[in-house]
């Protein structure tokens, strides 16, 4: 018999990524092409335990707001705990004992973090295995937005993951302690990464019909343009970049990687600094998204000094002129 194992996950979000993960939670759209395991023919099974009072985002900014505290622009606003387990636990089960299951899960999720800074809470029974999202605001005790305090640190998350499991296996002993994909890294890579690769290579066959035949005569005249496609382009390798490395994907010669890309963009450099903090990355999970992300980079690589020159000086003008 499998081993069965109690799961929760956690994920942060800034601003923009808010009405994304409520429109997946709450269903609002009609079609899931970039999640063909969601059957929406059984999306009425769905039920919530914790009901939004409006849109995600509404919500938030009205308890941060509330709380009087500090908050930036990029700022998470929104913590996502995802509760689950290994799919042979639910086999046989009546949707009361999931439910029960899951309403058990969240008043350990009570225990921890104060309810009142709750959005959602819901139970999707329309995919493979079921699940719950619980949406809530990251607010301490003493009113700070403070998502790192409250789940960003490696301990933090261990002793979530421990007194999860000691919560669990009281109701639930047949339940073994499961591992943080921060740990063991075998985070699944959803689709959305898929997607997203696919636009950043679009991006990088315009950048590289952009540099077919450059030369240091006619670099400067051609710099204005792709430094208009650069905007996007670097953003968006630094954005993959940080993704891989969070569903562990495994890079070689990352010290090379990051000696070259210091000298394109220092939006990068702070990226791939970061990414040198956690741990060793285990090996490749898929080829492919390894091969194009590399082809990113390359194309990065080809770029002659003086575009690169022309990139930098126009992207920090408009800073200097604020100093001013």
């Amino acid at each position: 018999m499998k081993a069965q194992y109690g799961i929760l996950r956690f994920k942060k979000y800034k601003g923009p990524a808010i009405s994304p993960i409520e429109a997946h939670n709450e269903r609002t759209k009609e079609q899931y092409a970039s999640n063909p395991d969601i059957d929406t023919n059984r999306s009425r099974y769905n039920l919530h335990l914790v009901q939004p009072q409006s849109r995600y985002r509404e919500e938030a900014d009205r308890m941060i707001a509330a709380a009087h505290c500090r908050v930036r622009k990029d700022s998470v606003r929104v913590v996502e705990a995802l509760v689950t387990a290994s799919p042979e636990f639910f086999k046989g089960k009546s949707r009361s004992e999931i439910k029960a299951y899951f309403e058990y899960a969240l008043e350990f999720l009570r225990s921890k973090q104060d309810s009142k800074t709750f959005i959602s809470a819901v139970v999707h029974m329309d995919e493979k295995t079921p699940h719950l999202h619980l949406c809530f605001v990251p607010l301490t005790a003493d009113g700070r937005l403070s998502a790192k305090e409250i789940v960003g640190t490696r301990k933090n998350l261990v002793k979530w993951q421990d007194e999860f499991w000691q919560h669990m296996v009281k109701q639930y002993p047949e339940l073994e302690r499961g591992e943080s994909a921060s740990q063991t890294g075998l985070e699944h890579i959803p689709p959305r990464i898929f997607k997203e690769m696919t636009q950043l290579t679009k991006q990088k066959e315009q950048l590289d019909a952009l540099l077919v035949g450059i030369t240091p005569f006619n670099g400067k005249s051609r710099a204005a343009e792709i430094s208009k496609v650069l905007d996007s382009y670097i953003p968006a390798v630094s954005k993959m970049r940080t993704e891989l490395n969070r569903y562990q994907v495994a890079f070689t010669e990352t010290a090379i990687e990051n000696r070259q890309l210091k000298k394109k963009n220092k939006t990068l450099s702070a990226s791939l600094d970061k990414a040198k903090e956690g741990s060793v990355l285990k090996r490749l999970e898929d080829a492919k998204l390894r091969q194009d992300y590399e082809a990113a980079l390359k194309t990065l690589d080809s770029i002659p000094p003086e575009v690169i020159r022309f990139y930098e000086n126009r992207t920090q003008e408009p800073a200097m002129r604020h100093d001013k």
